[in-house]
């Protein structure tokens, strides 16, 4: 799978809720880089993540435009969140169903088809204005 198809397949699953596709498509010291927060090394603490995301958000990304580079190393996404806030999280507003609409984008480093290492991107200032905080 070239680095396109390899991003695309993890907005497909993280779409469709499928999160045992979407973590087998990143590499066991998967980086991950936490908008405007920590990075976060390994599968398990993705996994970790993203239970806590799923709990707290509902969201499906649309306008996917993927961008790659010749080398098929790197890559990057933009798209818009379409999401409602289900539950509250820690430091943020309180959730009541607020429905929101961002733009983001990612950018991804590729390995044997996998991913390992994304930094996701998006105006937490805006959306908290959106949610009414």
């Amino acid at each position: 799978m070239n680095a396109a198809d390899t991003i695309r397949a993890y907005y497909e699953a993280f779409n469709a809720g499928d999160m045992e596709t979407f973590l087998a498509l990143l590499t066991d010291d998967v980086i991950h880089d936490i908008n405007q927060g920590e990075r976060q090394v390994g599968k398990t603490a993705f996994a970790r993540f993203m239970e806590h995301m799923n709990r707290c958000y509902r969201e499906e990304l649309t306008d996917m435009v993927v961008m790659t580079s010749e080398d098929d190393r790197r890559g990057a996404a933009e798209f818009v969140v379409n999401g409602e806030y289900l539950v509250t999280d820690e430091g943020l507003p309180e959730a009541k169903g607020q429905k929101y609409v961002l733009p983001a984008g990612a950018f991804f480093e590729l390995r044997d088809g996998k991913v390992a290492r994304i930094s996701n991107y998006y105006n937490l200032p805006e959306w908290i204005r959106q949610v009414g905080g």
